[in-house]
């Protein structure tokens, strides 16, 4: 390992932006040559990995220390890696986690160990106990590295890694800590009738309505908090997950709702107006990023354009059902209405995010001709 050299990326805290642009471009950049020949990679949104590291944009900064390290190897960059010292979670679950993320390397134990040795020794150094990962700095980042269907092209929404990344770090002493899965199904496929006629029975005895007429800005402008409040209540308890604050609520609205199309989604409300359930799809961006190589400009953004008016393949992007609605069935009716609308567009294939494999409550997809094309894992190890 002697021609292995590892460099922190520093940061200037006073200003909010890297002290070393070349080293943080490069870090954001690593993986687009990485996997340049790799047909399965689908990169990220280059505009939105700065904003996630960006102290003035990213609320979840206020509570997440962080640090960059890249891995050369004979002078070349070979490896990255980012570890996040998430103290609201650490306190929420009574933990002493540091987590990893933004885990990229070419296929070298040493360069890999290496690596992790840079964040062992930053979360021993803070008295922390176990690394964990890969995560981000909230439930709404990518998290879980694959380690089945690398077949399967990712969503834009989830990690991609190759093959052998899960040999490299079990290789180094890491072990399952959990898995998520993801569900791929014929989009087109019919609502089953018992379930079309059940959900029309939980509709009537509870009250319940499908919100429907409005446009996508209406939809976010009355609806975005109200989503995310049932997704707080909804995600509380499963793994690692810290409640969103208002800040929080505001910049995922910002980031994310502004791409909704009002026929790809379906929010199930109360007579009070509150959403009990809620399914959010889209169409898929991850061939569109491919083109574009992750970024906007000068022609980046004309694929994107293209690729959210092409309803062929679909993502899964976001499900949840309040707590107190989780037993009486509602967890159908918003996928159900989504199915409808995707056999009306003429959609061939959906594939959902990550759902953990323990979180039976979210995992609507077995009652459709459906299969399990990825799962992630986190793995943890002790340090």
């Amino acid at each position: 390992m002697s021609n292995i050299t590892i460099k922190e990326v520093p940061y200037n805290k006073g200003k909010y932006r890297f002290t070393s642009s070349k080293l943080f471009n490069d870090f954001l950049d690593f993986p687009n040559k990485l996997f340049k020949n790799d047909k399965m990679f689908v990169p990220c949104l280059l505009m939105d990995e700065r904003h996630t590291f960006n102290k003035a944009i990213n609320p979840a900064l206020a509570w997440c220390d962080y640090k960059i390290f890249l891995a050369y190897k004979d002078g070349k960059l070979v490896g990255r890696i980012v570890g996040i010292v998430n103290n609201k979670a650490n306190e929420v679950w009574k933990r002493k986690y540091i987590r990893f993320g933004w885990f990229d390397t070419i296929d070298d134990i040493d360069v890999a160990k290496a690596l992790f040795v840079a964040i062992e020794q930053w979360g021993r150094s803070r008295g922390l106990t176990h690394l964990v990962g890969p995560m981000g700095f909230t439930d709404m980042d990518k998290e879980g590295m694959m380690i089945e269907g690398f077949d399967t092209l990712c969503p834009m929404a989830s990690l991609y890694n190759p093959s052998y990344y899960p040999s490299l770090v079990e290789r180094i002493g890491f072990s399952k800590e959990v898995d998520w899965i993801q569900y791929e199904m014929p989009a087109s496929q019919p609502v089953p009738e018992k379930m079309s006629r059940i959900n029309n029975l939980i509709k009537d005895k509870y009250n319940l309505r499908i919100v429907e007429g409005m446009s996508k800005d209406e939809l976010a402008k009355q609806y975005g908090r109200k989503i995310f409040y049932t997704l707080n209540k909804a995600f509380s308890g499963l793994y690692g997950y810290v409640p969103l604050t208002e800040d929080l609520v505001d910049y995922y609205i910002k980031q994310y709702l502004g791409f909704l199309n009002k026929d790809l989604i379906c929010l199930v409300v109360n007579q009070k107006d509150e959403v009990v359930a809620f399914g959010i799809s889209m169409p898929t961006l991850s061939k569109a990023l491919q083109k574009s190589k992750g970024k906007l400009f000068p022609f980046g953004w004309v694929h994107l354009l293209k690729a959210l008016k092409n309803y062929d393949y679909i993502d899964l992007y976001l499900n949840g059902v309040d707590p107190d609605w989780q037993n009486k069935g509602v967890h159908s009716i918003y996928y159900a209405r989504m199915n409808e609308n995707y056999i009306r567009l003429g959609s061939k294939t959906a594939i959902a995010n990550p759902q953990l494999e323990s979180n039976q409550a979210s995992q609507i997809w077995g009652k459709y001709d459906s299969r399990i094309a990825i799962r992630r894992r986190a793995y943890i190890k002790e340090i």
